[in-house]
């Protein structure tokens, strides 16, 4: 391969989650194989979604509107709210339909070693969302975290600052395997760990 935009092109490419140079290197030139009846449609939704793309105002969720369309459902239940570390974390729970509640995207895990402080996350909107003004209070508080020592470092967090309000506060059960993260496990077991959810 040849030609510095074509080396930016895979340089870019080798960077998103799963690839390396070699697989990037592969891609880049099957779109470029398949110009017309990939690339250029691949450019086109790209485009789109990039011109609507937005971080929705209430839950954080990344979608094609804010509110996006999860906060917009009238069928979702408003008593029922799940805290997740990230959006990846939200559509993996999303994808599956596992949870009829409503979502609330922290922005990241709480980590000493990376310089991510309570202040950092999504914390105070949370909390605002306990009692909104203009529909019922939140019941139950799900929090969906990674298995990992920053995920249930950030769910002892959290549920503590959750305790003064009187919401009931459950987490996942450990049907979540220890250092595993959301996004990579399959429906049936994050189905599991919902269903098995336990008081913090």
């Amino acid at each position: 391969m040849a030609g510095d935009e074509l080396d930016q092109l895979t340089a870019l490419v080798a960077r998103l989650p799963g690839l390396g140079p070699r697989s990037a290197r592969r891609l880049v030139l099957h779109l470029l194989r398949h110009r017309e009846t990939l690339l250029q449609p691949l450019l086109g939704a790209l485009g789109r979604v990039e011109a609507r793309l937005e971080t929705c105002a209430i839950c954080g969720n990344i979608d094609l509107g804010s509110p996006c369309r999860i906060c917009r459902d009238p069928r979702r239940d408003p008593g029922l709210l799940c805290v997740v570390a990230d959006v990846a974390d939200l559509w993996a729970l999303e994808r599956g339909r596992l949870f009829p509640g409503r979502f609330h995207v922290l922005g990241g895990l709480l980590s000493a070693l990376d310089g991510v402080r309570p202040e950092d996350l999504a914390i105070e909107s949370l909390l605002a969302r306990l009692r909104p003004p203009d529909g019922p209070p939140v019941a139950e508080v799900v929090l969906a975290m990674a298995a990992t020592l920053e995920g249930q470092t950030t769910a002892h967090y959290v549920a503590e600052r959750l305790q003064a309000s009187g919401v009931a506060v459950s987490q996942l059960a450990h049907g979540v395997p220890v250092g595993g993260e959301l996004d990579y496990l399959d429906e049936g077991t994050l189905a599991q760990a919902l269903k098995l959810r336990r008081p913090v």
